[in-house]
């Protein structure tokens, strides 16, 4: 009997059975908004120096109340954190440990990972040739990166996921305290001491803290509390951020919470929560409709890929915008003017449209099965660490043609980590005893 092994062209990507579909609703959602804010902040503008690309959103009064509706980041850690908790108790119900979870999920984050970075890469290197400026050319490659970071972090979220579980399962309260209080000792030393890198410390114990949080979605000990009681930590997180907005202690930009995370970004996630576990029945039966629906089968397989090739997608469509003006001679309209806000609807729905078409074509890559996982958690730990690396070095160094390719290979190296040794067939009634028996398979 001959088995068929899928590959990345043959696989349609679906979504399991048996989902929650309010959750997966809300996930589609989440990665819908960050493609709309990121398309948001796009300006383009041509002038007799050439192109000039720059952040649309830099000294403008919009982006605070569009942060707040657009900044989703908290809830897709819980989110993340409910999916990961109900994936993992599934699997150790069949007997699959930490170690394989970990494994399977280093598979599925850095596959499609390394695709979209090595295709930056090398489309940064075709721009350099074609002799556009180096200048706009090291703009491309920091603006690709800047929503890596979500990777880096996702990863390392997940990998301790398994161990994180089982201390809330033994303490819940104490364990999702405790990184709390961490998160807001480290706002404190940024704050008191004005060293804004302490607040990069907030991107595990915040983005942990979120995760710890979908734990308690996961159990079920959300929705069991009263209604009265989670209106009151909704409207307890809202005031907390007004508070502290007034105050001065966090800017109302939540857009700007992000980089380095602050504690703020714990109370959006708090009210965000509350109101899914408030609204979680009429999410479901609107996910339940045509077009809800729609979105969300289609997102939920893909969206990693979404994830990871918005950016590119913006990036190409800001560069063919401003090669058609500068060809045609056509003005672009100034950022922030009536004009250009007229011009975004037409926008946006190109940056989703196109986004989406995108995806939809690279998908496959996103459904490749897991390979039989690494029985060595030193192996795995070793996958995740070197991948986290790789993301971090293209945000701290740049992307560049050169960059790019060593975090392709530092991918590679993660992914290979991740699988399980293949031990060479006895021969002769004894195994090699070459000391390199055991390749990666």
């Amino acid at each position: 009997m001959t088995t068929v092994r899928p590959t990345a062209a043959t696989v349609v990507p679906t979504a399991p059975p048996g989902r929650d579909r309010a959750i997966d609703l809300v996930r589609a959602l989440c990665i819908c908004g960050v493609v709309v804010l990121h398309a948001m902040m796009v300006g383009v503008t041509v002038t007799d120096a050439g192109p000039s690309f720059v952040n649309a959103s830099d000294g403008t009064a919009w982006i605070v109340p569009l942060s707040w509706a657009l900044q989703v980041m908290p809830l897709f850690f819980v989110i993340g954190g409910f999916s990961g908790a109900t994936a993992f108790r599934r699997a150790r119900a069949r007997g699959v440990d930490g170690v394989g979870f970990v494994a399977g999920r280093i598979h599925r984050l850095l596959l499609p990972a390394i695709v979209t970075i090595g295709t930056a890469g090398g489309l940064l290197a075709l721009l350099t040739v074609a002799g556009v400026p180096a200048d706009l050319v090291t703009l491309a490659g920091f603006r690709f990166a800047q929503p890596l970071w979500f990777l880096g972090v996702f990863l390392v979220c997940q990998a301790l996921l398994p161990s994180l579980l089982r201390l809330h399962e033994t303490a819940p309260l104490r364990s999702i305290a405790a990184l709390a209080l961490v998160a807001a000792a480290v706002d404190v030393a940024r704050l008191t001491t004005g060293i804004e890198g302490l607040g990069f410390l907030n991107l595990a114990f915040v983005w942990l803290a979120m995760q710890q949080l979908g734990f308690f979605l996961a159990d079920g000990r959300i929705d069991a509390l009263s209604r009265r009681t989670r209106v009151l930590w909704l409207v307890g997180a809202i005031a907390g951020l007004a508070t502290s907005f007034v105050s001065g202690i966090h800017s109302p930009d939540l857009v700007a919470n992000i980089n380095p995370p602050t504690t703020a970004l714990l109370l959006v996630g708090i009210a965000h929560t509350a109101l899914f576990s408030l609204f979680r029945a009429p999410l479901a039966r609107l996910a339940e409709r045509r077009l809800p629906s729609a979105v969300t089968d289609f997102v939920t397989p893909r969206a990693m890929t979404v994830y990871l090739w918005h950016m590119p997608v913006l990036l190409g469509l800001a560069g063919l915008t401003a090669g058609a003006a500068m060809m045609t001679g056509m003005p672009l309209p100034a950022v922030d003017s009536a004009s250009w806000w007229l011009t975004r609807p037409l926008w946006l729905a190109l940056a989703l449209t196109a986004t989406a078409l995108v995806a939809r074509r690279l998908a496959p890559v996103e459904a490749v099965p897991a390979p039989a996982p690494a029985r060595s958690s030193w192996r795995v730990a070793a996958a995740v660490v070197v991948g986290t690396a790789a993301v971090a070095m293209l945000l701290v160094a740049g992307t560049s043609a050169v960059t790019a390719a060593v975090a392709v290979a530092l991918l590679g190296v993660a992914l290979r980590s991740g699988r399980r040794t293949a031990v060479r067939p006895i021969i002769g009634g004894r195994r090699p005893s070459s000391p390199a028996r055991v390749a990666l398979g």
